[in-house]
């Protein structure tokens, strides 16, 4: 067990009693999945889009997917199906540059190489751009009777969350500072984030960078959640986000044994522990109640999420605390 595990076991605040009746495993019928794209002219730019959607036709609040270095809007699918079966708008992102398309057609030794190459800053800064644009077009698209999205959108709920590069994009938009540039990218109409597999920032203390904060943000990663293409992105260093957030609505889930891949649907090379399915169980219920409290503001998801109930569906060994 890493040393950081062994403080992380205990909560920071007092939980209080669980509540009955609410559990964020619980389905509606399944919605509808549509891919769209969104032009951006001024950047030159096509962002594909999957949309799961659910099963009721009332606006529902939205929640944004960003994916890590080398994905598409088609992985970690089984996020997508679970919250719009919860009644959540689930948009995921496709971000070119840093998406599928840059290791597909290399040679299997080159693979490595250009996915590093992608993990630049430049692509960065068109996924942080990626975000804003895909919510203009969503209000657009919200407001046009024509549109399959037409009326479907809450829009005044917007939650953000990531994978890897994907959660660094999430960070950017939702409240990071940028050193002395202060939260550059953020966006205000996001009202909540989940970053998966949370960094620390390249350049500067973390307290710099996360004690500004100030929307909820629950952190996901795992005790052995290192990342192929980056050396110091180890699970030391991605613990070192919790603690610069400040106090007030922020949560951090670290599975154990848990690996890059466990926030994904398959393998990742150079994995070397066998895929736990709790983990994914866990990732489910905790992110569902994050969102239920925080964009459907309600209290009795809030009650079981600040209660002991989240240890019900962790393995013993997990650790779990808010502050």
């Amino acid at each position: 067990m890493r040393p950081f595990l062994l403080v992380t076991l205990l909560l920071t605040i007092p939980a209080i009693a669980v509540p009955a009746g609410y559990d964020p495993l619980v389905l509606d019928s399944p919605g509808t999945t549509i891919e769209l794209t969104v032009n951006d002219a001024k950047r030159d730019r096509a962002i594909p889009l999957r949309v799961y959607l659910p099963h009721k036709n009332s606006p529902a609040a939205v929640v944004l997917f960003s994916h890590g270095l080398g994905g598409s809007k088609e992985g970690s699918a089984f996020l997508g199906k679970h919250w719009s079966a919860r009644g959540y708008v689930a948009v995921f992102l496709q971000h070119p540059g840093s998406d599928t398309d840059v290791w597909k057609e290399a040679a299997p030794g080159a693979r490595l190489q250009k996915l590093k190459a992608a993990g630049s800053f430049q692509n960065f800064l068109l996924r942080v751009q990626d975000v804003p644009t895909v919510l203009d077009q969503l209000t657009a698209w919200n407001d046009d009777p024509a549109h399959p999205l037409a009326s479907r959108l809450d829009l005044d709920h917007v939650g953000m969350s990531g994978h890897s590069f994907g959660a660094i994009t999430t960070q950017a938009v939702s409240g990071q500072s940028a050193g002395a540039i202060g939260p550059r990218f953020t966006d205000p109409r996001i009202k909540a984030a989940l970053p998966m597999s949370q960094s620390p920032p390249n350049i500067g203390s973390p307290a710099d960078a996360f004690g500004s904060v100030k929307i909820p943000w629950m952190l996901m990663t795992g005790t052995k959640d290192d990342a192929m293409i980056a050396a110091n992105l180890t699970p030391e260093r991605r613990a070192l986000v919790f603690p610069a957030l400040p106090p007030g609505r922020k949560y951090e889930l670290i599975l154990h044994n848990a690996e890059h891949s466990a926030f994904t649907e398959r393998p990742l090379p150079g994995d070397k522990e066998p895929r736990n399915p709790n983990h994914h169980r866990a990732i489910l219920a905790l992110s569902t109640s994050f969102w239920d409290a925080y964009l459907k503001e309600d209290p009795v998801a809030q009650a079981w999420l600040d209660s002991e109930a989240p240890r019900s569906v962790l393995e013993e060994l997990d650790s779990w605390r808010r502050k």
